[in-house]
């Protein structure tokens, strides 16, 4: 038999990746520096978990400027959506079999 829990994503259990990954499926792309104050995460707290959904294929970055600075966008990859998505779906689906 499966387990009710099956379904849920170990990878988003982390609050940070929780959080990021929230913020992406809303805005089409978002900056590394209002991804890091929405969050109040340090510069490597937030980068290292963005790598990490970068490796896992979750979310890809591109660069841009604001005048003569660069800046860094994300975005959620077709994988980092459907993954995601099946992560909430199971947790609704676990929140609705205990009523």
């Amino acid at each position: 038999m499966k387990s009710i829990i099956s379904n849920i994503n170990k990878f988003f259990e982390s609050r940070v990746r929780l959080g990021i990954m929230s913020i992406l499926m809303i805005h089409e792309k978002i900056d590394f520096n209002t991804l890091k104050a929405t969050l109040k995460l340090t510069d490597g707290n937030l980068a290292s978990h963005l790598r990490a959904l970068e490796n896992r294929e979750y979310v890809e970055f591109s660069k841009g400027f604001s005048g003569r600075k660069t800046q860094t966008f994300y975005k959620t990859t077709k994988l980092g959506k459907q993954a995601f998505t099946e992560h909430i779906n199971a947790l609704e689906q676990l929140i609705k079999e205990q009523k």
